[in-house]
């Protein structure tokens, strides 16, 4: 059976959600498919993306491909999503699809393509290990392993206010509170001085979704008006915490563990059992503040075009 390839429109959305849906089928996936669509779809301003779907001869979705062109560096792309219908893999669709995109990726000047997030904007920071097929259809076109990533995951039943450790930073002149939409600006700034990349976009992400009534939220640090660090989730999906950042010069004040444990509070107070902190760097400092475990493996993947 042949597919068309056929850019994305709105037309499509629910078809591609509804394959989602069905696809991602790991546990930490299954629920949140439609809020990684939404995400996807919804990237920062500017960003150039390639959307196609495969459709088979009577109309109906078989597969859907996302790929998105870097910030900053535009000779890299990123594919960013690949599904195809389980009752018709093995036919060539997931192939047709990515070579499409390679094709439209190189016309935009791109030379060289990663399977691995374009954060801030992404679904995973790789191919999570479980999904064989994928490892399967990236070794067969051609892409090779670069690196490894992880999730860790947080059971959220001990979750709990950090009273005790608020008092304390008090004592030292730092106050701690939620995030608002009048404070975007300003972590925009913080994070573009002090980390670059595109943690300040993120954190204005779950502070906007938070106003809309999503499981989302963004807390704050400051000695007086100076913003010290923040610390933030639900930006890219609900169960997903990050990023979070302390200014180098008030780091070893214990102001990461505090606006952790804030955040992780209010995603068990929205009804989520377990939290998974994306892309996980000081995995020592995770562990110990709140028990998290690395339980999500994600290996990354290159080709030059």
């Amino acid at each position: 059976m042949s597919s068309e390839i056929i850019s994305y429109s709105a037309a499509h959305r629910a078809a591609v959600t509804a394959l989602a849906e069905q696809t991602l089928d790991l546990p930490e996936d299954a629920g949140e498919a439609a809020s990684v669509i939404d995400r996807l779809l919804d990237p920062p301003a500017g960003r150039h993306t390639v959307r196609l779907v495969a459709l088979d001869p009577a109309g109906a979705l078989t597969g859907v491909l996302f790929a998105s062109v870097r910030e900053g560096d535009p000779s890299v792309g990123h594919l960013d999503l690949v599904a195809v219908a389980a009752p018709v893999r093995r036919r060539g669709i997931a192939r047709a699809l990515i070579t499409t995109a390679e094709e439209t990726l190189h016309g935009y000047g791109v030379s060289r393509l990663r399977i691995a997030g374009n954060d801030p904007c992404y679904g995973w920071p790789g191919i999570d290990v479980r999904y064989t097929p994928a490892v399967c259809t990236a070794l067969a076109l051609g892409f090779e392993q670069t690196r490894t990533a992880w999730n860790m995951t947080v059971d959220l039943a001990g979750a709990v206010a950090p009273a005790d450790a608020e008092a304390g930073l008090a004592a030292a002149g730092v106050t701690v509170r939620g995030a608002e939409p009048s404070d975007v600006p300003a972590l925009e700034a913080f994070a573009a001085s002090h980390f670059g990349g595109g943690w300040g976009w993120e954190a204005g992400q779950a502070i906007a979704r938070h106003a809309a009534g999503a499981v989302a939220g963004c807390h704050l640090a400051l000695r007086g008006a100076e913003l010290l660090g923040f610390a933030a989730f639900g930006a890219l999906r609900p169960s997903l915490f990050g990023p979070m950042a302390t200014a180098p010069d008030a780091q070893g004040l214990g102001i990461g563990g505090v606006l952790l444990r804030r955040c992780l509070y209010d995603m068990r107070a929205a009804g989520l059992a377990t939290a998974q902190i994306g892309w996980a760097g000081p995995v020592a400092f995770y562990a110990g503040a709140v028990a998290a475990r690395i339980e999500r493996v994600f290996v990354l993947y290159a080709k030059p075009l």
